[in-house]
């Protein structure tokens, strides 16, 4: 048999040639159109499962001459709710409470003033303080559409002489 018969023979002719490359480029798009759309899928899904975290900026100042601690929200983020958390006195309660007290902060621009003073002058309401010779953290803690998840967004050490 001469060469050109084993070509014919392994190959095929002109006819059978054409149908194999045609489906060849139609069953790759197919796959990779299928594995593009699995792999979206999946990627789509984990992005939905990833908790967010608030983010606002706030200054929290002890001054030392005026013996105040000064809480102002100053950029509101992406977070919608605030709270002042800590350690320090509230008027309408009878003691610092050991867990901390919280007060809401309602925006930017929101301050808030812990004084040091006796707990006798702390005692009427709606005042908010540290008492004398004690110490203690207080945190500004922010949240995103009332979740459960609170992110502390700055906090400060004080200690009232």
């Amino acid at each position: 048999m001469k060469a050109i018969q084993f070509k014919k023979l392994l190959i095929g002719d002109e006819e059978e040639r054409a149908v194999s490359p045609v489906i060849g480029v139609i069953l790759m798009v197919a796959i990779t159109v299928i594995l593009a759309a699995v792999i979206a899928t999946l990627v789509m899904d984990f992005g939905d499962s990833v908790n967010q975290e608030a983010q606002s900026g706030a200054s929290l100042e002890f001054d030392n001459n005026a013996n105040e601690l000064t809480i102002e929200l100053t950029s509101s983020g992406n977070a919608d709710e605030w709270q002042v958390r800590g350690n320090y006195w509230d008027g309408a309660s009878t003691s610092t409470a050991a867990n901390g007290n919280y007060q809401t902060l309602s925006g930017p621009g929101d301050v808030v003033t812990l004084e040091c003073d006796s707990e006798s002058n702390l005692n009427s309401a709606p005042a908010y303080g540290i008492r004398s010779g004690e110490s203690g953290s207080v945190s500004v803690v922010a949240s995103i559409d009332g979740q459960d998840t609170w992110t502390t967004i700055d906090s400060e050490e004080w200690n009232c002489p």
